[in-house]
């Protein structure tokens, strides 16, 4: 979708749930001239102290210039449910300042288990990429990774800085570049949050590898396919990686590695 057409559909999707909130429901009379349902236009822009004119604009899909906390406004006024926050927000290519308050709740136990319960090797990866839960088989997989009581627990860490991860993984140079622009495509709106640029600053200090890589600034797609191994009691092993994202908590990946 091009950014004109982005641009318009936000408009639209605004402009529809606009006129599926009653007046009711936010203590407005509904008026004796109201010839259609919904709020006014000039009833939503004074909820969400912005002027008549911009709003118009946003709905006409006529702007670019709709800030991040504006959109929140407009979606609290909307009164909108998450999925339908998170699609405002997709539309727009703007990153939703809550988002911030979904990190800080703890991860439910519910989600952790799902990764323990699988047969095959599996982790779990938050939005920073740290592993925060993992099976056994993927301990016994990664080497210098998920297997050490203490260490870092951060995918990049792990693949740049431990020497371990250099020789497991067998195409270690080719994974190791894609890894850095999934990485890139995965954040890209985050870039300018503290403890991504934290994690890039201390990745590059400490990897000259990683920082060629970040440098070059590829953006891939983050994909399963083939991962080959070069374990160190288990010998070579292949598989078909799958990554899935949690529904209610879409930072989180779980990372799936099927025998091939």
């Amino acid at each position: 979708m091009d950014q004109t057409s982005r641009r318009k559909a936000l408009g639209a999707f605004i402009k529809t749930q606009r006129l599926q909130l009653s007046p009711a429901e936010l203590g407005l009379g509904a008026g004796s001239r109201r010839r259609t349902p919904g709020l006014r236009r000039e009833e939503l822009a004074q909820l969400c102290n912005i002027s008549v004119t911009w709003y118009t604009w946003i709905e006409q899909g006529r702007t670019v210039s709709v800030s991040a906390p504006a959109l929140a406004r407009i979606a609290e006024a909307l009164r909108l449910s998450p999925a339908k926050r998170a699609y405002l927000f997709e539309l727009s290519g703007k990153k939703d300042p809550s988002q911030q308050d979904i990190l800080q709740q703890e991860i439910p136990d519910e989600i952790l288990a799902v990764a323990s319960n699988i047969k095959t090797p599996a982790y779990l990866l938050d939005r920073y990429w740290n592993a925060v839960a993992w099976n056994r088989p993927a301990r016994n997989l990664f080497a210098g990774w998920l297997d050490q009581k203490s260490g870092p627990k951060n995918l990049l860490e792990y693949t740049f800085c431990t020497p371990q991860a250099m020789t497991l993984i067998s195409d270690w140079e080719q994974r190791a570049r894609r890894l850095v622009a999934e990485f890139r495509a995965d954040c890209g709106l985050l870039l300018d949050e503290p403890q991504i640029a934290e994690l890039v600053t201390r990745l590059c200090t400490n990897s000259a590898a990683f920082k060629r890589a970040w440098n070059s600034h590829d953006v891939i797609e983050k994909e399963g396919g083939e991962r080959r191994f070069n374990h160190p009691t288990l010998g070579q092993l292949s598989y078909q990686q799958v990554n899935l994202r949690v529904a209610n908590r879409p930072e989180l990946k779980l990372v799936v590695l099927l025998p091939a």
